[in-house]
């Protein structure tokens, strides 16, 4: 049998399918507010026909979600499309982790997933780096404690404002530049983009793992990812199945709830 994982992002929502530990198909989709529960299972049960998976191997469904209005409408997608009741990752779900965070609640499901997952298989201290709508640092700690961590703009979100808010710069490609300095506009937007998120990684890094102290590993995901962690003077481990493995281990972690749901 089969887990289907999905963790819905402001910008991107990201599927995949566990069969065990093993991730058979996974897939990337824009967020879309706007959907309704019978164009997510539609949608769904078409990726996994392209991917050759059965809808009815599905036993279990596992839920990250910062966009609240989407948890209902998936809730019902899972219902009807494959009568499994889908166990959220929010309060009251057995983490494994202690999070020590002034209000709990306020810590993303997503960043709570990657650093159940970081710790598993990376082991503490560690600082996860995941690359979405915000650029989001989250700090373990050697006993895998969740400690807290950094929320800092992305790269796409700075790239908006800056087409929305400068009349004469466009909308770019963000990508690694040939050479730092500019020639014109749109590299010089690039380098800007590029090389401004290199240093806010690296800087951000430089005093986490200060305080966390010497041994602190460093793990990256999200869309970004492979984009700025080669750039960066700390080398992050690339994982960007990251999150998605944090779901599974939780869900492993409350199977007796999640069958009795």
């Amino acid at each position: 049998m089969k887990l289907l994982v999905i963790d819905v992002g402001n910008t991107n929502t990201v599927l995949g399918v566990f069969q065990g530990k093993a991730l058979k198909a996974q897939w990337r989709l824009t967020t879309n507010r706007a959907q309704t529960a019978d164009e997510y299972g539609i949608l769904i049960r078409n990726l996994f026909n392209l991917d050759g998976i059965e809808a009815g191997d599905i036993s279990g469904i596992m839920v990250a979600s910062v966009v609240p209005p989407l948890n209902a409408l998936l809730e019902e997608m899972a219902e009807k499309y494959f009568h499994i009741q889908a166990l959220f990752l929010e309060p009251g779900t057995k983490t494994g982790i202690a999070i020590h965070y002034d209000n709990p609640l306020e810590v993303g499901a997503d960043r709570i997933a990657n650093s159940v997952a970081a710790f598993e298989k990376y082991g503490g201290p560690c600082v996860i780096v995941d690359f979405g709508t915000a650029i989001t640092f989250d700090a373990v700690s050697e006993k895998g404690e969740y400690l807290g961590g950094v929320i800092a703009p992305g790269i796409g979100i700075s790239s908006e404002a800056l087409f929305q808010h400068a009349a004469r710069l466009p909308r770019v490609e963000i990508r690694e530049p040939q050479r730092v300095i500019g020639s014109n506009t749109v590299a010089s937007m690039q380098s800007g983009l590029f090389y401004g998120a290199v240093g806010l990684v690296d800087g951000l890094l430089d005093r986490l793992c200060a305080e966390l102290g010497d041994k602190t590993k460093v793990i990256s995901t999200g869309g970004q990812a492979s984009l700025v962690s080669g750039a960066s003077k700390h080398k992050p481990s690339v994982d960007p199945s990251l999150t998605l493995e944090g779901l599974r281990i939780i869900y492993e972690r409350n199977l007796p709830r999640a069958r009795h749901k």
